[in-house]
């Protein structure tokens, strides 16, 4: 494995570009959903990423909707050719209508909460089943210090890495991962992984875009090491990254139709490091989406770029942004403006 190549697990191969799919079931009905879908797939996209607790902002009335409309389309397709990934959610967040509350990684919960994903996607497996953040207290969605205040009863590691040992040995999933995670929790799964005779997980789900960078500061070297490949979600950092806020603060989007929805990039200097990436792209003739996803599909890194999208149109700019090739002087200015201008926490 060179400096260039994405870390990746040997026992899967993570394609580079991955179809999210939060907005379905919100934004999006199901038959766009199918539509992205299939388009996606006509492009040679093959992966495609969802959640339990989807769509988001996630309620009670609508969270499963994603995964139902997901396995509708997947029921039409040929299976072994789609690369399926799905997340279990987490306790902490205080959504007691997804499983009755009973959020925490222990074995029964895990086991209901893939078993109910199986069923709306309509498959007898996930190719890729992934933790959507972790058990215990860790600083999330904008947050950045830990606080051991914060603590509060968790499940180990342990009795969670064998629950999903026996989902993998029983057939229901190919491959595990996690998301939302640090530094000291990949470490600590790996390691628990290696003891208890377990695969290892293969990818970690986190945020990276031009705006958000932490990834690089120590799981970016666990991931080369440990070969673990980094899922980069977001990379548009909800649709900031495109420009489309800055040229219409009223633009349709997320952040307009859910207020409070971007608190983690509600921050004084996000403006001015949007701003200059965006001035950055038009004066190299390129858009800010092909800016921002043209950066991330190239980096090191990156093993899969998770794109989302509410048209078509979102969809077919962001999968011809993401072959944007950067030039290196473009790249050198990418990190001028990242070590320059202020650039807002996780």
């Amino acid at each position: 494995m060179t400096s260039s190549t994405p870390p990746q697990n040997d026992s899967l191969h993570i394609p580079r570009i991955c179809l999210g799919t939060m907005t379905f079931g919100q934004q999006n009905t199901e038959a766009e959903a199918h539509a992205q879908l299939s388009f996606a797939l006509d492009e040679g996209v093959h992966f495609f990423d969802t959640a339990e607790m989807y769509p988001v902002p996630t309620r009670a009335e609508t969270t499963g909707r994603t995964e139902l409309y997901v396995g509708s389309w997947l029921k039409t397709q040929q299976r072994d050719k789609i690369l399926l990934a799905t997340k279990a959610a987490g306790p902490g967040r205080g959504l007691n209508w997804i499983r009755d509350g009973q959020l925490s990684f222990t074995r029964d919960n895990l086991h209901r909460a893939l078993d109910g994903s199986l069923k709306r996607l309509q498959t007898d497996y996930v190719d890729l089943y992934q933790l959507h953040w972790p058990d215990r207290n860790v600083p999330l969605f904008g947050q950045y210090h830990f606080d051991p205040q914060n603590e509060r009863d968790t499940v180990p590691l342990e009795i969670t890495l064998a629950a999903l040992g026996e989902s993998l040995r029983a057939g229901k999933i190919r491959h595990w991962g996690l998301s939302n995670e640090t530094p000291w929790g990949v470490m600590t799964a790996l390691r628990l992984a290696d003891a208890m005779g377990l695969p290892r997980p293969v990818s970690v789900q986190n945020a990276y875009n031009l705006l958000n960078r932490t990834w690089e500061n120590g799981l970016a070297e666990v991931a080369y090491r440990e070969r673990v490949a980094l899922l980069a979600y977001s990379p548009l950092a909800f649709g900031l990254l495109s420009g489309k806020y800055r040229s219409d603060p009223q633009s349709a989007g997320r952040m307009q139709l859910f207020k409070g929805f971007g608190a983690r990039y509600a921050k004084p200097q996000v403006d001015k490091a949007v701003a200059a990436y965006a001035d950055l792209a038009a004066a190299e003739g390129l858009t800010p989406t092909q800016l921002a996803l043209g950066f991330a599909s190239s980096r090191w890194c990156v093993g899969s770029v998770i794109l989302g999208a509410t048209s078509m149109q979102q969809l077919d700019e962001d999968l011809r942004a993401c072959r944007t090739t950067l030039s290196p002087q473009v790249l050198a200015a990418i990190e001028d403006i990242h070590l320059n201008v202020p650039n807002p926490a996780p």
